[in-house]
This record gives structure tokens, C-alpha cells and sequence, in this order.
């Protein structure tokens, strides 16, 4: 009997541990962004995962003909060490941990205004939700896996 209750743990444990990975691969890769505005999409991140916490960076912007094809962030705030650098290849989302089934703690850059946002990210009907927010206001976007060439 006490055998079984040892396996029987063992086994609950590897089916949560291996949730848990799941949650944190599940959202690693990459995501176009859709501007909840337009509807159209706006550029692809790429999400990784370093020493523990969540990044994004711009690999890709949409841009029509008429748009600067490689913009720069002269948006940003003075003290942002982002200010005037190229945006494509800018990490937009930084130090986010994972608590329970979101990210969290971490910042979001919206380059074309040049402001910073608090954080959540979590994945949803395989749609990564993307939660900015200041105190109790929040605008929430949904992007969407990217499948295309960089």
C-alpha cells in the first residue's frame, strides 16, 4: 500500500511538472502582433525565455510603402536606453516571471508611442493575450502564432 501512494505521488508530480513545462514552452516562439485598433497586424516578436524570465523582441515589422521601413523609437523617454534605437531587434518585453499559469512582473514597450506599460502574458485558446496596464487601467491584445518568414 505504501508503494502505491509512492507511485501514485510520482506520478501526480510528472503530470504537473509536465504542465507546467508545457505553460512555459507553449508560449516561447513566435507571435504577430495585432493592433486592437486597426485589426491589422503590426509586427512579429519573437518570445524566449533567459536565466528564468520572459523577453520579447521585434524581428519583423509590417510596414505599408509609404512608412519608414526601419523606424526608431524617438518616442521614448530620455531616460530609456531604447530612445532613437532601431526597432526592429528591440527587446519590447522584459524580466517577466511565471506565477501559476501567467507571466507576470515584467514591462511592455508600445515603440510608437514610446511608453511603458506593466505586464501580464498568458496563453488562451492558443492565442497569447497581452495585457498592458498602469494601476487599474488595462487594454488587453490577442496575437496570434506566426508561421511565415522573418
Amino acid at each position: 500500500m505504501k508503494r502505491l501512494s509512492i507511485i501514485t505521488t510520482s506520478l501526480m508530480f510528472l503530470v504537473l511538472s509536465s504542465a507546467l513545462f508545457a505553460q512555459h514552452e507553449n508560449i516561447t516562439g513566435l507571435w504577430k502582433t495585432i493592433d486592437d485598433e486597426t485589426g491589422k497586424p503590426k509586427s512579429v516578436v519573437k518570445i524566449y525565455i533567459k536565466d528564468g524570465k520572459l523577453y520579447g523582441d521585434i524581428v519583423k515589422l509590417f510596414r505599408t510603402p509609404e512608412e519608414d521601413q526601419d523606424p526608431i523609437c524617438d518616442k521614448c523617454a530620455d531616460d530609456d536606453p531604447r530612445k532613437n534605437k532601431k526597432i526592429i531587434g528591440m527587446t519590447i518585453i522584459n524580466d517577466m516571471v511565471f506565477d501559476d499559469d501567467e507571466w507576470e512582473d515584467g514591462e511592455i514597450l508600445d515603440p510608437k508611442k514610446g511608453k511603458t506599460y506593466d505586464c501580464k502574458l498568458w496563453v488562451e485558446n492558443g492565442k497569447l493575450q497581452v495585457r498592458g496596464y498602469i494601476a487599474f487601467f488595462y487594454r488587453t491584445q490577442e496575437w496570434l502564432r506566426f508561421e511565415g518568414e522573418i
